[in-house]
């Protein structure tokens, strides 16, 4: 597993552990002059739950490799969360606004890996 993979995955067990729900993971490696390797997808229940999956990938990372998102957005309003780690881009979602951007459609050309949810 290499360094982006292993990010990927700690970015994965944030969201796990705070009860994100529908994850996909979209590889882009293989589509040309894309901004980044990967997307992580994932939704939550309310903006609360979106910060408090945000706050876990953030911890998760930084005690995995001490690195730091380049930036955040969309904490204010809490409806899409977007970090960016350079080579991973997440996206945290309220349900029916992941539903109207649908990424995983506009990335069709992508590999996606569904994660299953934990229960």
């Amino acid at each position: 597993m290499n360094q982006t993979e292993a990010l990927v995955q700690k970015i994965t067990e944030g969201i796990q552990d705070k009860k994100g729900r529908e994850i996909v993971i979209a590889d882009l490696k293989h589509i040309d002059d894309t901004i980044c390797k990967y997307f992580v997808i994932c939704e939550g229940n309310n903006p609360s739950q979106l910060a408090a999956i945000t706050d876990s990938i953030w911890e998760h990372v930084h005690n995995f490799s001490g690195e730091k998102p380049i930036g955040i957005d969309g904490l204010k309003n809490a409806q899409w969360i977007a970090m960016d780690y350079s080579d991973v881009m997440v996206h945290i979602f309220l349900p029916e606004v992941r539903d109207f951007y649908n990424l995983e459609n506009l990335w069709a050309d992508a590999i996606l890996t569904d994660i299953p949810n934990i229960d």
